[in-house]
């Protein structure tokens, strides 16, 4: 069905979580597909021992060469795009099955919706590491807990076509390790006229709070966002893609009033500021 890419960066009893839940929750069989980094807690060990397809870097090259490397080994036509640190909900794939038999174009982005102890689409505490995880109250709570589809989605998990990430060659590896690389992402997709970034509120992962971003030393990905596009990636979530909005259709271009000029203006000054600062190579 799908080719379901995880990075993993030595997060062993978290990246055990996320693959039982993909088995256990899943109503179809999948393609999974591992980029190890380093892998020196036994991630390394256990993926072999278990006969997944992985690939694997003795240091961490981070989640762009990560998402990129796994995608070169998918044998389907959708991927899907996790992190270790993910509990995929009974019945995700089914949610994104259905989406796309409705959706009427070749290219688009789409997501589930992640469930947190807090700042998530579903605040719902099950627990904040793998010892604590109550996965018997995720799974009781839960069902019973509604959200409307979502505008402007731009993070994990994540589904699109094959030939999709092959017309935007996957992410940008000056955002490596990868803060930025996302709306960059959708920025690229923008460009080839993807106008469907929706997120869907019944397809959830239970997320452990960003456990693989507390373990990396990670990049400006705003400043390389800014000198890349021109503009914020505050400006392109709002006035593009506006996010975390309720779903009401394909996206169009912005309404461009005073407001928007006004901010747009405030990215100008920025972006020059910047090149202002490398001229005289500072940081």
């Amino acid at each position: 069905m799908f080719s379901v890419i995880i990075p993993t960066f030595n997060n062993l009893e978290y990246l055990k979580i996320c693959i039982n839940s993909l088995k256990k929750n899943s109503l179809y069989k999948h393609e999974l597909i591992f980029f190890i980094n380093e892998g020196n807690d036994g991630s390394l060990d256990y993926i072999k021992n278990n006969n997944f397809v992985y690939r694997h870097s003795k240091l961490n090259a981070g989640v762009c060469v990560a998402f990129n490397e796994g995608a070169k080994l998918a044998k389907n036509k959708y991927l899907v795009l996790g992190h270790d640190d993910m509990y995929f909900c009974p019945g995700w794939d089914k949610v994104f099955l259905n989406e796309i038999n409705s959706i009427d174009s070749e290219d688009f982005f789409i997501s589930g919706a992640m469930v947190q102890t807090k700042n998530a689409h579903i605040n719902l505490d099950c627990g904040t590491n793998f010892n604590n995880f109550n996965e018997n109250k995720l799974l009781k709570e839960l069902p019973n807990i509604a959200l409307d589809d979502f505008q402007g989605t731009h993070w994990q998990p994540s589904l699109i076509p094959l030939a999709t990430w092959n017309k935007v060659k996957g992410f940008s590896i000056e955002f490596s390790p990868g803060l930025g690389s996302d709306p960059d992402f959708n920025m690229k997709l923008w460009n080839i006229g993807v106008r469907l970034f929706k997120g869907l509120g019944k397809c959830r992962v239970y997320h452990f709070s960003s456990v693989s971003l507390r373990k990396k030393t990670w990049n400006n990905g705003a400043k390389t966002f800014l000198l890349k596009w021109g503009i914020s990636i505050k400006f392109f979530k709002k006035f593009y893609l506006r996010s975390h909005t309720k779903f009401d259709g394909l996206l169009t271009l912005p309404n461009k009033n005073i407001y928007y000029y006004t901010q747009l203006l405030k990215c100008k000054l920025s972006f020059f500021y910047f090149k202002f600062l490398s001229f005289f190579q500072l940081p």
